[in-house]
């Protein structure tokens, strides 16, 4: 096992055999995605694209807690050449990433487990897309994610009323792999991770591939949904509010100013 650390720690990378383990490391904002986490993880995934070394990756953010969502105050920097937002959630790749969720996936922290392959989970984890209490639209993939790993009236529900959903359901659902007991999410991914490795690497990158190549058209579709659904918030003094009541602490005030473009053609 090596370890190499990057970009301020934000970001470590650990090599177990043919496994590139990747773990968010900045605790004091639950993992929350600034511009230098978007540039470390961004760096980790080239690493695992690009090592013929590298057979599979997991990506972690430790025993307490996986992922906050953008760093609000900050901002997430600009998306990756490669990786799209956060570095993660626009990338086609061919090596498998398997998400290891301790505590928290919120936010752009769900969407980055959407965009993973595979899902292991602690018991008390809990997955949620709270974007709309903060007056914004879910933005890195999980107006077209969401309904692929959950039913379609469940992801509307958490996109609409924010509320969390529970590993113990998420399992259920199908959203979850592996529910495993909590602080074993890191090693089962990687016990995971190992059933790949010892499979044959060429048959593991074009069965990747040829899934990927299947879902990019509605992708493709769904990415430019999701720009109209941010140009429309937008028009709206509710995005402005939304995030300045977070950042003081207190209940939003919004308008009733509906954004334009509302309603369906």
């Amino acid at each position: 096992m090596t370890n190499v650390s990057t970009d301020e720690h934000r970001v470590s990378t650990e090599r177990h055999g043919r496994t590139l383990l990747i773990r968010m490391e900045r605790p004091t904002k639950r993992n929350a995605v600034d511009a230098a986490m978007t540039s470390a993880l961004d760096e980790a995934l080239n690493l695992l694209d690009d090592d013929p070394d590298l057979w599979c990756g997991v990506l972690s953010g430790g025993a307490g807690m996986f992922c906050a969502g953008t760093d609000l105050g900050a901002g997430p920097g600009r998306p990756t050449a490669r990786g799209g937002p956060y570095g993660v959630v626009g990338r086609r790749r061919a090596t498998p990433l398997i998400a290891a969720v301790e505590g928290i996936a919120y936010g752009g922290g769900m969407e980055i487990v959407l965009a993973c392959d595979m899902v292991v989970a602690g018991r008390s984890a809990r997955f949620g897309l709270p974007e709309v209490t903060h007056g914004v639209v879910a933005n890195c993939g999980a107006l077209f994610r969401a309904d692929r790993s959950l039913p379609l009236v469940v992801a509307k529900q958490l996109l609409l009323t924010g509320r969390p959903l529970g590993a113990e359901r998420a399992y259920a659902l199908g959203l979850v792999g592996e529910l495993v007991d909590d602080g074993q999410a890191e090693r089962a991914a990687l016990e995971m991770a190992g059933d790949v490795c010892a499979n044959s690497p060429a048959a593991v990158r074009a069965t990747l591939r040829a899934v990927e190549k299947a879902a990019g058209e509605r992708d493709q579709q769904g990415w430019t949904l999701t720009r109209e659904a941010e140009a429309a918030m937008a028009a709206s003094p509710d995005r402005a509010e939304g995030i300045a009541a977070f950042l003081e602490k207190r209940e939003p005030r919004w308008s009733s100013v509906e954004p334009a473009g509302r309603h369906p053609e």
